[in-house]
C-alpha cells in the first residue's frame, strides 16, 4: 500500500533529482541545487512503499489562489498500480491547497489521469503566455 507524505524531511532527495535529471522529460539535466530550490519553494509529496520512496509530486503554489502540478512521477518498476493517482489526489487533497482559483499543469501524455481528477484542456488558450527557456539547466551546468 502506498503512504502518501509531505514531509519535506522523508523526501529522497537523490532518488527525485536522479528521476528529474536522467528520466524525465521535462527536466532533463535540472542541476541538484536548482531542484533543491525548487522543493523547498514548493509543497512537496512523497509516495512511499515499505519505508522507500517510489513516487513524487510538488504544488508550486501561492497556497491561495493558485497551484502549478509539477513533477509527478512514479519510478518505472512500481507503474500501474494507481500510484499516480494516488499522489495527484493527495495533493489535490491537501488542507493547503483547498479553495484554490486554478491549478494547472503540463503534461505529454498523462491527459487521461488528470481528467479522471477533474482537469480539463485548457479554455482561452490563446489568453495563456509563457516564456520558456528549454536549455536553462544545460548552462547551469556550464554545458
Amino acid at each position: 500500500m502506498l503512504r502518501v507524505s509531505a514531509d519535506p524531511a522523508e523526501l529522497d532527495i537523490a532518488l527525485v533529482h536522479d528521476f528529474l535529471a536522467r528520466r524525465s522529460y521535462w527536466a532533463p539535466g535540472i542541476p541538484r541545487e536548482t531542484l533543491e530550490r525548487a522543493l523547498a519553494n514548493s509543497v512537496c509529496f512523497g509516495g512511499y512503499i515499505e519505508g522507500r520512496q517510489v513516487a513524487f509530486a510538488r504544488a508550486v503554489t501561492d497556497q491561495a489562489t493558485f497551484a502549478y502540478l509539477a513533477d509527478v512521477f512514479v519510478v518505472p518498476e512500481q507503474r500501474g498500480r494507481g500510484y499516480g493517482r494516488a499522489m495527484v489526489k493527495a495533493v489535490l487533497e491537501d488542507a493547503r491547497l483547498q479553495g484554490l482559483r486554478r491549478w494547472h499543469l503540463v503534461t505529454l501524455d498523462m491527459q487521461p489521469l488528470y481528467r479522471q481528477l477533474g482537469f480539463t484542456e485548457l479554455e482561452h488558450a490563446e489568453r495563456h503566455m509563457q516564456k520558456h527557456d528549454p536549455d536553462v539547466y544545460r548552462r547551469a551546468a556550464g554545458g
